[in-house]
């Protein structure tokens, strides 16, 4: 397990992680979301070691991460700038993870030959593709059977086919070694079919952390028709998040279950009401909007 604890993280002035509390379960897909700036790749940094907060603490298992070789050994890292030693081919690399990586596993590296066929494994990484760069870089971190995969925009750069090739594999180590994988993305599409728990982030905090199931479960999107056309004045304690309207079809966002939203809304009699299921785009899109103004006014 990942446990973050009131971490704090000051570049010149700038507080880029603010607190930040979070709780990775282990054998799960974990996605962290948040606008640019939030701190996602830096709370990432921090859990695989290159940095070390001011003050809290980032913790595996207990122990912490921060020059921690036992630790780090566990962990297999795809950041969103890859870095290799300036000539080194994906071959040398192998070599030199295989040196320091206890679990680096040699067959599995020829077998993924298969998978990472278009990759030249003698020619030197910086020389490939910004696609094939990442394709080496995956073909690396299978093979060092981590325990903890922590990726940043991982499938950026990525076609179609290979994007999916990838997440079968991540998903197939998750459910036949319980890796632990923690995703940073801005493809949230991408990510609601692969997670199972979700953090969002804003300043420098999660603001939310919560199973992707549960978090849809307590959002709901409804449209309604009402017997007049303006909407009616719906009880104070219905947290409605945004309201829309289209003719006479008015959209609300609301917290809560779809079953108990709807009963509260049968009360006005409605001529038509359909409770529908929020993607995890739009969780995102309407959980900001009351954190951040400027996610609120493109929504309006």
């Amino acid at each position: 397990m990942i446990e973050v604890q009131n971490a704090v993280k000051t570049f010149d002035g700038f507080r880029a992680l603010d607190g930040l509390s979070m709780s990775v379960p282990g054998g799960a897909i974990y996605g962290l979301v948040g606008p640019n700036g939030a701190g996602k790749s830096t709370i990432l940094r921090h859990i695989t070691g290159v940095y070390q907060q001011d003050s809290g603490q980032v913790l595996v298992d207990g122990q912490p991460v921060y020059e921690n070789p036992a630790v780090k050994g566990r962990i297999a890292d795809i950041p969103d700038e890859l870095y290799y030693f300036g000539s080194s081919s994906t071959r040398d690399m192998a070599r030199f993870y295989k040196g320091f990586y206890p679990r680096f596993d040699e067959k599995r590296y020829e077998a993924l030959k298969d998978v990472f066929r278009a990759v030249d494994e003698k020619r030197p990484i910086r020389r490939l593709s910004k696609g094939m760069q990442k394709q080496a870089a995956f073909w690396l971190a299978l093979c060092i059977r981590p325990e903890i995969l922590v990726l940043d925009e991982p499938v950026d750069g990525l076609d179609p086919v290979m994007r999916r090739q990838v997440w079968s594999l991540l998903m197939s180590d998750v459910a036949q070694e319980n890796i632990t994988v923690l995703v940073s993305s801005h493809n949230l599409r991408e990510l609601e079919d692969v997670c199972d728990h979700v953090g969002i982030l804003s300043h420098g905090r999660v603001l939310i952390e919560r199973s992707l199931s549960d978090l849809q479960e307590n959002l709901v999107k409804m449209q309604v028709v009402f017997q007049e056309k303006e909407l009616p004045e719906l009880p104070e304690d219905m947290e409605v998040l945004n309201v829309s309207q289209v003719g006479r079809i008015h959209t609300l966002i609301v917290r809560g279950k779809a079953d108990e939203v709807t009963n509260r809304l049968a009360v006005y009699s409605p001529i038509l009401m359909d409770a529908l299921p929020l993607t995890l785009e739009e969780i995102f899109i309407y959980e900001l909007g009351g954190e951040d103004y400027a996610v609120r006014d493109i929504i309006l």
